[in-house]
C-alpha cells in the first residue's frame, strides 16, 4: 500500500466469545489493545450491583469469580437473531432492553479503540457471520439491522458490513506469495463461517474483489455448541441430567439445558424454575444427582461451571481427558472428561458442519480436489475433531492456521481502510 498514512476508519469483529478492533496502520499490528497488553476484549459484561457499575471482558469475568454480588452476562451475540433482543431484563435494579445491553458492550470496544488510537472513528466495518439465523432470512436482516442501529446509537457515522470470512480470507492474502483457491473456516463461539476465495499478491490492492468470491455459506453452529454438548454429555449426569422418576419417564431437563448454554444460565435462578425443581425431587428414584443441582443453585454457581467447561474443551485440545474438581459441590466430586467423549458428543454438529461445506463446493461448481488451502480461524478452529473432518472432506488441501481470535480484526482493518480511506 503505498499510502503510509494511517487509516480513517476501523474494524470491529464483535465475537461470541472474544471481540477485537483493527485499525491499519503502515507496519504496525492493526489490532488495537483493549485490555492492558490484550488486543481480545471477551464478550462478557458484568454488571455488579454492589459498585453499582458495568465492567468488561476479563475484569467482568474476574469480579463475578471473586464473589461480587450482580449479573454476568456472556455470548451477547447470540442474542441478535433471538426473540431476546426484542425484550429486556432486569440489571442494576432496572430494567434494561437487551438491544441496550449490546450497545454498552459496542460502545466500549469503541471507546477503549479511540483512546488507545488517539483520534475518534466515524467510519466502522463491522463483521458478521455469513447468516445470524439460519434459514430464515427475515430474522437475519432483522440482526443484521439491529446490530447497526447499535452501531449508529453509539456515534458511527457510517456502518458497513463484511462477512467474517471473508475478512479472514484478507488477513490471510497479506502474507501469500502466488495465487490460491482458499477455503476459510471460521468456528467461532456462535456460528461456523465459511468463504471460497480466489487470493492472490497482485489482487490485494484491487477494491472490487466480489469476482473473487466463489461462495459463501455458514451453519448456526460454534464453540458454545461444542461446550453445550460436553456439558451435557460429561458433566450434567452428575448433576441428575439423564436421571428417572418413579414413573419411569425421564426427568425434564430444562434446567440442564439452561445451565448448559451461556445467555440462559441465569434461568436457572428464577423463584419458578426452583420451584419446579422442589417439586420433581420427590418423584425422582436416586435424587442425589438433584441434590448436587440445587447446591450448585443455591452458590449461583453456572456461569463457574460453564467456564469449567469450557477450560476442559480446550484442555481436550491437546489431551485426551482433562478432570473437572466440584469439591466446592461435594467432597470429591469430580468429572473425568475425556476427548474420545467429547468427539461422540459433537459428531452430529460436526455432520452439519461438513454438510455446510459440501453445499459451499456445490454453489461453488468447485471439485474437492481443487482446493489448495483450507485457512482455520476462530477460537473453536483447533479442535482435532473438527479439523479431521475437513481433512477428510478435503484430503489435497494443504492446512494453515491464522490468528485463531484476530484474523478477522486484521482483515476487517485492510477492508476499512480500501472502503473509507
Amino acid at each position: 500500500m503505498q499510502n503510509a498514512s494511517p487509516a480513517r476508519a476501523c474494524g470491529i469483529d464483535f465475537g461470541t466469545s472474544n471481540s477485537t478492533v483493527g485499525w491499519w496502520r503502515p507496519g504496525v499490528d492493526s489490532l488495537i489493545a483493549l485490555e492492558g497488553e490484550q488486543p481480545t476484549l471477551p464478550s462478557v459484561v458484568f454488571f455488579n450491583t454492589e459498585e453499582r457499575r458495568p465492567v468488561y471482558g476479563r475484569q467482568a469475568l474476574n469480579e463475578y469469580l471473586e464473589g461480587y454480588e450482580g449479573r454476568l452476562m456472556r455470548s451477547l451475540k447470540s442474542l441478535l437473531g433471538s426473540k431476546l433482543l426484542k425484550s429486556e431484563t432486569t440489571v442494576l435494579g432496572s430494567a434494561m432492553p437487551f438491544k441496550d445491553i449490546l450497545g454498552l458492550f459496542l460502545g466500549t470496544l469503541k471507546q477503549r479503540a479511540e483512546a488507545v488510537a488517539g483520534r475518534p472513528f466515524e467510519e466502522v466495518v463491522l463483521g458478521r457471520p455469513v447468516f445470524f439465523v439460519d434459514d430464515d432470512p427475515q430474522a437475519d436482516r432483522e440482526a443484521a439491522q439491529m446490530l447497526a442501529a447499535a452501531a449508529h446509537k453509539i456515534g458511527f457515522r457510517d456502518v458497513s458490513f463484511q462477512y467474517e470470512p471473508i475478512a479472514a480470507a484478507f488477513d490471510y492474502e497479506s502474507r501469500i506469495e502466488r495465487e490460491e483457491r482458499v477455503l476459510i473456516v471460521d468456528i467461532g463461539g456462535g456460528t461456523s463461517d465459511f468463504s471460497l476465495v480466489r487470493l492472490s499478491p497482485e489482487r490485494r490492492a484491487v477494491d472490487d474483489r466480489q469476482a473473487d468470491i466463489l461462495a459463501t455459506g455458514g451453519v448456526h453452529i460454534g464453540g458454545t455448541d461444542f461446550d453445550k454438548q460436553l456439558s451435557l454429555h460429561g458433566v450434567m449426569p452428575l448433576f441428575g441430567y439423564g436421571s428417572r422418576m418413579k414413573s419411569d419417564a425421564p426427568m425434564p431437563t430444562s434446567t440442564h439445558l439452561n445451565l448448559a448454554t451461556w445467555h440462559t444460565i441465569n434461568a436457572v435462578y428464577a423463584p419458578a424454575s426452583q420451584r419446579a425443581l422442589q417439586s420433581m425431587r420427590y418423584d425422582i428414584v436416586d435424587p442425589t444427582g438433584i441434590d448436587r443441582l440445587f447446591r450448585l443453585i443455591e452458590q449461583r454457581a453456572g456461569h463457574w461451571l460453564a467456564m469449567q467447561v469450557e477450560h476442559g474443551k480446550i484442555a481436550l485440545t491437546e489431551q485426551a481427558s482433562h478432570a473437572i474438581d466440584f469439591q466446592r459441590i461435594e467432597p470429591a466430586l469430580c468429572a473425568e472428561l475425556t476427548r474420545d467423549g467429547f468427539e461422540r458428543a459433537i459428531a452430529p454438529l460436526l455432520e452439519r458442519v461438513a454438510g455446510g461445506l459440501e453445499r459451499l463446493l456445490a454453489d461453488a461448481g468447485v471439485r474437492h480436489d481443487a482446493v489448495d488451502t483450507v485457512f482455520f480461524t476462530g477460537g473453536s478452529s483447533a479442535v482435532p475433531a473438527l479439523r479431521q473432518c475437513v481433512a477428510e472432506l478435503l484430503p489435497g488441501a494443504r492446512h494453515a492456521q491464522g490468528n485463531r481470535f484476530g484474523s478477522i480484526g486484521s482483515g476487517l482493518a485492510i477492508e476499512a481502510r480500501k472502503r473509507y480511506g
